[in-house]
């Protein structure tokens, strides 16, 4: 895939495409945190000592395109505009700490896109790999790979008995993130999110809003990941996870059962609601999409709606992203209503891609 179609393709391989449990579950992250021994971590670290890594880090690039079976784009965050940037971002292929601090700073990302390194960011190396639906081996397994190609050439910073040594103490030991996001409408609108994240949470598993403000999460879209990794195997922890997400899939299923036995009628008006919208509207506001697609998803998923096939969603999320918006218009300087107006344009746009011809 071309290095430009990082900024101009809304589609992405990992996220809400089909896969086990891809009714609730949109994708899955595996995030490895490393650094390398005797440098300083980048908060701490100068220019020289930055360069220093970026050298390693592309010493072995050719190491990692091997270990991962693929090539890979190797993207200076400096030679990208600032629009670029923030695409990138939008799409969780680099992180927001990563937007304003570009000097020495690069990611290296797969053809398929379910690979991201970034070098310089927190750590020296962030290796996070992604799968569609539920699944958290096949990303630990690519980003064990990486690991082990990385570190059979270079040191890394690590303690016999603290483990992999990070920047924050959460890291700490493996230095494995692993992350589920969910769709998990049935239970927001059955008010059962609270007493199922407080569970998890007696797990070791924190469950958190995506895009959430003022304790409103747009659209039932929640986040599991482990919280600690000091003292746990690799394997205990993805476990854990894996169990806990398993049974807020069943919390799941069982709400979306109830609604649509005792709240069908309600419920298929809202979705055919939102759909029209989508469909027609002329100007949307990007928390206004997420709750549409939000219940165009759930009917489909609910056998509500037939019109879609279940990934356009995730596209739809995906291609009305401001920023996103902004770098295909070629302007960083769209007022509001103009970014409005296109985002409205380009859910027409996806939802014609998707087979609804004449929609324009």
């Amino acid at each position: 895939m071309p290095v430009n179609d990082l900024y101009r393709d809304y589609r992405l391989s990992w996220f809400g495409q089909p896969g086990e449990s891809s009714d609730v579950v949109l994708m899955s992250r595996v995030r490895l945190s490393r650094n390398f021994a005797r440098l300083p971590f980048p908060n701490r670290a100068d220019m020289k000592q930055l360069a220093a890594v970026q050298s390693m880090a592309s010493s072995v690039f050719s190491d990692i395109e091997t270990a991962a079976g693929q090539e890979f784009d190797a993207v200076g965050l400096d030679g990208l505009t600032e629009l670029e940037r923030r695409v990138l971002e939008e799409k969780d292929l680099i992180s927001e700490s990563m937007l304003e601090s570009t000097q020495y700073r690069s990611a290296y990302i797969s053809a398929d896109r379910r690979v991201s390194i970034l070098v310089n960011e927190e750590d020296h190396l962030r290796i996070q790999c992604m799968a569609p639906g539920l699944d958290l081996t096949t990303p630990f397994e690519t980003a064990s790979r990486i690991d082990d190609a990385i570190e059979a050439k270079l040191d890394m910073a690590f303690d016999e008995r603290m483990g992999y040594l990070t920047s924050g103490p959460t890291n700490l030991g493996t230095g494995l993130r692993a992350e589920v996001f969910m769709h998990l409408p049935g239970l927001a609108y059955t008010r059962n999110m609270n007493s199922v994240a407080s569970t998890a949470q007696q797990l070791g598993i924190l469950v958190q809003g995506i895009g959430s403000k003022d304790n409103e999460t747009p659209g039932s879209f929640f986040a599991a990941m482990n919280q600690m990794t000091l003292g746990y195997t690799e394997a205990s922890i993805l476990e854990n996870l894996a169990g806990a997400v398993k049974e807020i899939i069943a919390h799941e299923r069982r709400a979306r059962k109830a609604l649509l036995l005792y709240s069908k009628d309600r419920l298929e008006d809202a979705v055919w609601r939102a759909y029209g919208i989508l469909r027609y509207a002329r100007s949307l506001d990007e928390k206004e999409i997420v709750e549409l697609v939000s219940k165009v998803r759930l009917g489909i998923d609910l056998g509500l709606l037939d019109e879609l096939p279940p990934e356009a969603c995730a596209d739809l999320l995906l291609a009305s992203r401001s920023e996103y918006i902004k770098n295909l218009s070629g302007s960083e300087n769209l007022s509001p209503p103009e970014i409005d107006r296109q985002r409205a344009a380009m859910v027409r746009r996806v939802l014609a891609d998707h087979g609804r011809e004449g929609i324009t």
